[in-house]
């Protein structure tokens, strides 16, 4: 195992357990978090899911907020 392999695990494991971008790009010590989401954002496809579950719920929210104020 070669210490790149350790810093990618690393860096994957951050964004998988949610750790924000920003913070993972600092740790690894990135000049831009763009770097970070170039190089790791493939390691996280269930954001996408979780992102528009969290529209849903929003959404659900304001639907069931406007019929109570009915």
């Amino acid at each position: 195992m070669r210490f790149h392999d350790l810093r990618h695990t690393h860096a994957s494991q951050m964004l998988s357990a949610g750790v924000h971008p920003k913070v993972a790009s600092e740790r690894l010590g990135h000049s831009t978090i763009g770097i970070t989401l170039d190089l790791y954002s493939h390691v996280v496809p269930r954001m996408q899911a979780d992102a528009a579950e969290q529209v849903d719920a929003a959404l659900q929210a304001a639907i069931s907020s406007e019929r109570k104020a009915k």
